[in-house]
C-alpha cells in the first residue's frame, strides 16, 4: 500500500522529470528533423542505441574518473557523424519522395543498425557505473533519490535553453525557422538548403546520441532499446506536435509524469496511461498541443 505523503509525491515528480529529461533530449532531435526536413526518421532510436553502446565502450575502455566526460563528448559526436552519412547517403535522395518511401528507407536502417551493433558489440547486455562525481543519493521525505538523476534533469534543462538560444537567437536558427516556413523561397534567395538540412539532421543525431550516453548509467544497454525509446519519443512528439520544440518539452513532461505516477498506481498499466494521454490529445487537437495543421 502506497503512502501518499508529500515526500512520496515529490519523489515521483523527480522520477518523472528524470524520464522526461531523457525523452525530451531524444524527442527534440526527432521533432527538429521532422519540422525542417519533413522526414519521420524511424532510425532515430537506433542512433540513441549506438550512442549508448559507444559510451559504454569509451567508459570501459578508458576507465578512470574522466571516462564518462569523454564519453559525453565522444559518443554524440560519433553518432552525429553517423547521422551525416545517413543524411548524405540516404535521405538526401528521397526528400521529395512520399512519406511511405521515407518510412521504409529509415525502417530498413533500423534492421541494418541492429545487425551492425550485434556484429560490433555482440548481443549481450552491457552496463556502466554511475560516475563517481554523481554517486550516492539525496534524502527526499526519508527516501533516497540518486544524485545522477538530478544531473540528468539539470543537463536536459541546460540543453533546452541552449536549443532555444540556437533556434531563436542565432543565424542558423533563423535559417532553420525560415526553412520550416518556405524552403523553396529560401533556396531562391541563394541559401544552400542541402547544407541546412544536413546541419539539422546532424544536430538531431547528436541529440539522440547524447540521450544514449545519459541513459547508459541508468540501466542495461542492449538490443531493443532503440525500439522502446522510438515509441516513447514518437508519443512525445505527437502530443507536443511534430516539428514543435516547445511541444517536445511539454510532451516529455506529460509522458514522464504519466509513467512515473502510472507505474506506482497500476504497474501493469503504466504504458497504457502513456498512450491514453496521446489518444486524448489527438482527439482534442489532432496536430498536437503546439503543432499546426498540415497546409
Amino acid at each position: 500500500m502506497i503512502t501518499w505523503d508529500v515526500g512520496t509525491i515529490i519523489l515521483l515528480i523527480m522520477a518523472g522529470l528524470t524520464r522526461a529529461s531523457i525523452l525530451f533530449i531524444v524527442a527534440a532531435g526527432l521533432t527538429l528533423v521532422f519540422g525542417v526536413l519533413r522526414v519521420i526518421n524511424m532510425a532515430h532510436g537506433s542512433l540513441y542505441m549506438i550512442g549508448a553502446f559507444v559510451a559504454a565502450s569509451v567508459i570501459q575502455g578508458v576507465g578512470g574518473a574522466g571516462s564518462f566526460w569523454l564519453a559525453l563528448v565522444a559518443a554524440p559526436l560519433a553518432v552525429g557523424l553517423v547521422g551525416a552519412v545517413i543524411e548524405f547517403g540516404v535521405l538526401r535522395r528521397i526528400y521529395q519522395a512520399e512519406h511511405v518511401v521515407q518510412l521504409l528507407a529509415t525502417y530498413a536502417l533500423i534492421l541494418i543498425f541492429d545487425d551492425l551493433v550485434k556484429m560490433i558489440w555482440g548481443a549481450e547486455y552491457k552496463s556502466v557505473s554511475i560516475p563517481a562525481a554523481f554517486a550516492g543519493s539525496l534524502s527526499i521525505g526519508d527516501r533516497p533519490f540518486p544524485i545522477y538523476n538530478l544531473f540528468v534533469i539539470a543537463w536536459a534543462l541546460l540543453l533546452a535553453a541552449a536549443l532555444w538560444f540556437m533556434i531563436y537567437r542565432t543565424g542558423l536558427g533563423r535559417l532553420i525557422r525560415a526553412a520550416v516556413e518556405d524552403s523553396e523561397m529560401l533556396e531562391a534567395l541563394g541559401v544552400n538548403i542541402p547544407r541546412i538540412f544536413s546541419s539539422v539532421f546532424i544536430i538531431g543525431a547528436f541529440l539522440a546520441g547524447l540521450g544514449g550516453v545519459l541513459v547508459a548509467p541508468l540501466g542495461s544497454i542492449g538490443l531493443g532499446m532503440d525500439v522502446t525509446i522510438l515509441i516513447e519519443a514518437f508519443v512525445v512528439a505527437v502530443i507536443g506536435g511534430l516539428g514543435s520544440f516547445p511541444g517536445a518539452l511539454l510532451g516529455a513532461g506529460i509522458i514522464g509524469m504519466m509513467f512515473s505516477f502510472g507505474i506506482t498506481v497500476a504497474p501493469r498499466m503504466a504504458m497504457a496511461f502513456v498512450f491514453l494521454a496521446m489518444v486524448i490529445v489527438l482527439i482534442i487537437r489532432p496536430w498536437g498541443l503546439f503543432g499546426e495543421p498540415e497546409r
